[in-house]
């Protein structure tokens, strides 16, 4: 059924496989989405309710309008009424500066990705797909608990326990940095300038925030990003 060829940090990398794409329309995914561009059979988008919802989703339909795959659409604004997270919208405020752990624990939405790999792994074999990618990354992994290898690895299992034909969970860049991710996007020639990433959720990213930070670090040099600050 799959045909494995690597492993990133214990996530199997498939030569061949047909995938649906956790897809934010923020830099690591779409970089995600061009990188597998012709093994991905559609993406999905989730809106939950976070501050930057609008910016993203407008950065995923394009994106996947370019590339000619199939975009679905999904609300999870549930997230936004009984979660507690500083990303919400009437949540407490963003925090500025380092993208680190003590800083930005607060923007946790607890269980976020185990719900959106829940649902496309529920997707995939409605929809005769074998694989779900998400662009987790090594830099996430001190501050999102399900972003760490060990969560997906865990998703992964469940996900091929829980399905009839084995759906896999997909994560080349979990032991990657976001700068190595920025630098690989540059050589495919991901267009980063449609990609959103400000938790603040503003029409150009405020260039304060932890994820502006992270974001300016992992594209310099060629950083086409309008900041505010």
């Amino acid at each position: 059924m799959h045909e494995m060829t690597a492993e990133s940090g214990n996530m199997p990398i498939f030569a061949t496989m047909k995938a649906i794409i956790v897809y934010s329309g923020g830099m690591d995914s779409t970089t995600l989405l061009y990188q597998y561009r012709d093994s991905i059979g559609m993406a999905v988008t989730f809106t939950y309710g976070a501050r930057q919802d609008e910016a993203q989703l407008a950065c995923a339909r394009e994106n996947c309008r370019i590339l000619g795959i199939r975009h679905l659409v999904i609300p999870l604004e549930f997230m936004g009424r009984y979660f507690k997270s500083s990303m919400f919208e009437g949540g407490e405020a963003i925090p500025h500066g380092a993208y680190d752990e003590e800083n930005m624990k607060s923007t946790v939405v607890p269980f976020r990705n185990g719900i959106m790999l829940s649902i496309a792994v529920g997707l995939a074999e409605s929809n005769g797909f074998d694989s779900v990618l998400i662009a987790n990354h090594a830099g996430d992994h001190a501050i999102y608990p399900d972003c760490r290898p060990g969560f997906v690895q865990a998703m992964d299992a469940a996900a091929q326990a829980g399905t009839y034909e084995g759906v896999r969970i997909v994560s080349p860049y979990c032991d990657m940095t976001k700068r190595e991710i920025a630098l690989l996007g540059k050589e495919l020639g991901v267009p980063f300038e449609k990609t959103y990433s400000c938790y603040e959720g503003r029409p150009a990213h405020c260039g304060c925030c932890g994820t502006c930070h992270e974001r300016k670090e992992a594209l310099a040099g060629f950083d086409p990003t309008l900041y505010e600050a």
